[in-house]
């Protein structure tokens, strides 16, 4: 870990990461073989599996997810213009991994851009990213608004129910119709309505019973799954953050995202988006070079490092203690406006 106290710099970083940002095609294809392909064959045998056990087909539903989540990194590849050299390639494989992840992808790309300006900052949250309230401004919401608050950083309601409800029916119509986004609304409108025509050839060819028995658990579980990996990868307890005119660059990304330390298959479908701070330095890094950066310099080593275990504190962790430097439980919350000091109890 690090201390809290200093910040992590690094500076010759954007020349350490040079050499990992060209996209070498032969690797982008191979990925799309190894993602797109299986995906679709994992479907069809789910499919075939209903007729000797639903058991089977939940079974598959997982690599199923699996790949979706992989599909979905490449897809994010594409937005930042690091999968392949063309932009047309990007676009095109954009789209085409948007249709399996239900995600619109010019519409996204423009808000993960916002995410990747802003992370880190306190003013200007909201975008991009898993909405966190500073404890001072918990405690000048009303009963009605930190009863919202509370109910939105529930885990079930965040991991559960929200990411299904945004991924089939939020991410069908445009969210923001503001000036910034007006202009994705008919990629949106085009993603659903090639979705919706996929969906309704599947259902006339197997009928909706087995179309939702087959969908609904895959889109259940990449949902949820990609979701946690978004969340987890910047709350942590010892996160970044800090207002704009006091926000770096390098500490954001070395401070304020983790390194997700996953076992080999979970990185694997992941995409090696675990090596999250890595990809905050450098965006146009393609996921399949970042854990070659990583191991080749020693710089890259010093992020926060959370394992599968360890990951799992995190879900309970709700506001951001500017005092303290670190994201807090309403259990630590409550235990500090107990203590007469102001002073957040360490035990």
């Amino acid at each position: 870990m690090f201390s809290k106290e200093s910040s992590i710099q690094i500076p010759s970083w954007e020349k350490l990461v040079k050499k990992y940002q060209t996209a070498p095609n032969r690797k982008s294809i191979w990925q799309l073989c190894n993602s797109f392909i299986p995906f679709l064959i994992t479907w069809y045998l789910m499919y075939l599996s209903l007729d000797v056990s639903y058991w089977i087909t939940l079974l598959l539903a997982l690599p199923a997810a699996g790949f979706v989540v992989r599909i979905f990194i490449i897809q994010h590849d594409c937005g930042h213009g690091s999968f392949f050299k063309s932009k047309r390639a990007n676009d095109f494989w954009g789209m085409a991994g948007s249709i399996i992840s239900f995600t619109p992808y010019h519409y996204w790309r423009k808000n993960h851009a916002i995410h990747h300006a802003s992370a880190g900052k306190l003013d200007q949250r909201g975008i991009g990213d898993i909405y966190t309230m500073t404890v001072e401004e918990y405690l000048q919401q009303s009963r009605w608004g930190k009863l919202k608050y509370r109910l939105y950083r529930n885990p079930f309601i965040l991991f559960v129910i929200i990411p299904i409800i945004l991924f089939v029916v939020l991410y069908r119509l445009p969210i923001s119709d503001t000036k910034d986004f007006k202009k994705f609304q008919p990629s949106v409108y085009f993603t659903s309505i090639v979705i919706v025509a996929i969906v309704a050839t599947l259902i006339w060819l197997i009928g909706w019973q087995s179309f939702l028995m087959i969908q609904l658990p895959i889109t259940f579980i990449a949902s949820t799954t990609g979701t946690w990996l978004f969340y987890v990868q910047h709350q942590f307890e010892d996160t970044y953050w800090s207002e704009s005119n006091g926000w770096d660059y390098t500490s954001a990304a070395m401070q304020g995202s983790s390194y997700y330390k996953l076992p080999k298959v979970l990185q694997w479908f992941t995409g090696n988006i675990g090596f999250h701070h890595i990809h905050h330095l450098s965006p146009k890094i393609p996921n399949y070079l970042l854990e070659k950066c990583y191991k080749e310099n020693p710089d890259f080593q010093k992020a926060p490092v959370l394992t599968l275990r360890s990951s799992f504190r995190s879900m309970f962790l709700r506001l951001w203690d500017e005092k303290e430097k670190k994201l807090i439980s309403f259990h630590q919350f409550k235990r500090r406006m107990l203590d007469p000091t102001g002073n957040l109890s360490r035990k």
